[in-house]
């Protein structure tokens, strides 16, 4: 149920300039989703009252990605003043009259769950903490705030790295960057906080200190892992965070009764789904909304991106994306699906064998060395090896239908648009420019022509002409 007393803060207005990139640090992908979009599903998972996200640097790029993943968050602007105490001042000017607890999160911490968050929000409520802050202990705490306590273990304030002492330098107790506050103090001594420090900016971490000053209980609870509640300032900050959290995906699937041989090499996104008694093999990469059905074995060395795999299939070093492939159907090795691939039900797309806006029927196969674009391919037919379907005319792009049980040979042509009838047959060689009726034998032949002799008389020396030589002088022993 909708916890009525509680609003979460998303800080998303940040540029993230040690990302170095044109793309806004929130909007970086791990698992399949932005960092942002990992944080407001599990803001959403607490089911708030209300969920605001402060946006400033791409402002659009930024809110259009929070309609995307939580279209009933409500987007706050930034204004020119800095700093995370003016986003969440900003913030709380769109609650007019609550009165609860505000979770502040930042919109670069994608580990976090929600398990976390629900303790730390039900240890605020138990203490009566005017602020709860979620800390951890790291052995270099380079880069992050420091927690500065007092000699009865008490929280006194925050210091940022940049304004740290040496001795604050050394402690290794970390701000995580998320809160929750008492709306009343928190309103009350956001107004209080000034820009005196290296960034000039309004932290909001200066509002521990005054709210400590003011005799209100101030209090931290520690993360149950420290890597669960660090943030993303960089790209090699952003890799061990992706690793993280593919380990834990992987992990789930696992205890979900999916086959992994080897999680180091194995890449889930968050977004995908697997169904039990699924196989991954070795560097796989199972990537967005990919779903893999019962007993279907993936890899090795296997992309798929938003493809649909039915129960049963085989999936071998393939690069597929939005591709379905159906129950009991073989894929691969070295197989390309592009977009628009739909493979039936014990169907085969195999070795070095590229598709693309193409609907194979079921029980049909398109064994090797092939390109079946733009094409409709019936039940039961075979594509003979070295089919190339010629969709293309420098102009525009046309279809070819293949029927039910059809047998084409190998090295065709088929030059779109072109329609090959049910159970016909093509010989080996043949290019199809026009339809072929149902039944029928399309072929395409030259009378074949023997030069005898040519060999010997024209490539003298070389090794063909002698073993021409031999094999006449052999023959004329037989002979004779």
């Amino acid at each position: 149920m909708t916890d009525r007393s509680l609003a979460v803060i998303v800080l998303a207005a940040g540029q993230g300039t040690r990302m170095k990139s044109r793309t806004p640090k929130v909007l970086h992908h791990v698992g399949g989703r932005p960092l942002l979009g990992h944080v407001l599903d599990t803001a959403g998972a607490l089911d708030p009252q209300r969920l605001l996200v402060v946006v400033r640097h791409e402002r659009d790029l930024v809110a259009q990605a929070v309609t995307d993943a939580a279209p009933a968050a409500i987007v706050v602007d930034q204004d020119e003043i800095p700093g995370t105490g003016r986003a969440v001042q900003v913030a709380l000017a769109a609650l007019p009259g609550f009165d609860g607890d505000v979770l502040v999160l930042s919109g670069d911490v994608p580990l976090l769950e929600a398990d976390t968050l629900t303790s730390l929000i039900a240890s605020h409520r138990d203490t009566g903490a005017a602020v709860t802050l979620l800390s951890a202990v790291l052995e270099d705490a380079s880069g992050y705030g420091r927690v500065v306590r007092d000699a009865e273990g008490g929280v006194t304030r925050i210091v940022e790295q940049k304004d740290a002492s040496p001795e604050e330098a050394a402690l290794t107790e970390i701000n995580a960057g998320v809160y929750v506050f008492q709306a009343g103090p928190l309103r009350t001594h956001l107004d209080l906080v000034g820009t005196a420090n290296a960034q000039g900016e309004r932290y909001l971490t200066d509002v521990v200190a005054l709210l400590r000053d003011a005799r209100h209980r101030v209090a931290a609870a520690a993360a149950p892992s420290a890597d669960a509640a660090l943030g993303v300032n960089d790209r090699v900050q952003l890799s061990a965070a992706a690793a993280t959290l593919n380990a834990r995906t992987v992990r789930r699937w696992q205890l979900e009764g999916v086959t992994v041989l080897d999680p180091a090499t194995t890449w889930i996104d968050v977004t995908a789904t697997l169904a039990p008694d699924v196989t991954v093999l070795p560097n796989t990469h199972i990537l967005r909304a990919t779903a893999i059905a019962e007993g279907a074995t993936v890899g090795p060395d296997t992309s798929l991106v938003d493809c649909e795999v039915g129960e049963g299939a085989t999936v071998t070093r393939t690069d597929a994306t939005l591709a379905v492939i159906g129950a009991g159907a073989s894929v691969g090795p070295f197989a390309y699906l592009r977009p628009g691939t739909d493979l039936g039900a014990k169907g085969k797309i195999g070795t070095f064998v590229e598709t693309k806006n193409a609907v194979i029927g079921a029980n049909s196969k398109v064994p090797h060395l092939s390109y079946v674009g733009d094409a409709e391919v019936g039940t039961g037919a075979n594509i003979g090896a070295g089919t190339i379907v010629a969709n293309y005319d420098g102009v525009d792009k046309h279809r070819t239908q293949v029927g039910d049980a059809v047998r084409t040979g190998a090295h065709n042509v088929f030059v779109a648009p072109v329609r090959i009838g049910d159970g016909a047959y093509t010989g080996a060689g043949t290019v199809v420019r026009k339809d072929v009726p149902p039944g029928a034998l399309a072929v395409v032949t030259g009378s074949q022509r023997n030069v005898e002799g040519w060999v010997i008389a024209h490539r003298p020396g070389t090794a063909a002409a002698e073993a021409a030589e031999k094999a006449a002088h052999g023959s004329q022993e037989e002979d004779g």
